[in-house]
């Protein structure tokens, strides 16, 4: 978590501050768009937003990191880049429904089997990240 500037030091300057508040929000409202679409992620663009947020719109990024549901993912990734192993079942989750989805419905199977193949990848990518040390008792 990014610790608050006391009032004498002024706010870091950003270049391109403007394209970093427009990835923010754009990538939040893929991330919201993600909650109800079937294949559309909601966790990375959440996490993009944060990062983007963390740049471009202070204000957005202290919403995140307060934010019940998203705040601790979002706090674990940014401390450890740590994924909990309930978020990790979870997207492994969905993307074996979705190339399930994909292997019925595709008009070729190279389709689905390329797109069956990148999750594969994401999917390992994902379970090699750390999880999030317990808290302390």
């Amino acid at each position: 978590m990014n610790p608050k500037p006391s009032p004498a030091t002024p706010p870091r300057k950003v270049r391109f501050r403007w394209a970093w508040w427009l990835l923010a929000y754009t990538s939040l409202a893929l991330g919201i768009i993600g909650i109800v679409v079937p294949g559309l992620p909601t966790v990375p663009f959440v996490l993009l937003s944060a990062f983007a947020a963390a740049r471009g719109s202070q204000k957005l990024h202290d919403r995140l990191l307060a934010h019940p549901r998203f705040g601790p993912m979002i706090r674990d990734w940014q401390a450890h880049g740590a994924v909990s192993r309930r978020a990790k079942r979870l997207a492994v989750g969905m993307m074996s429904a979705c190339a399930v989805i994909m292997f019925l419905t595709a008009p070729r199977w190279w389709m689905a089997a390329t797109g069956t193949a990148i999750m594969t990848v994401v999917a390992i990518w994902l379970w090699a990240r750390p999880e999030p040390p317990a808290p302390p008792r």
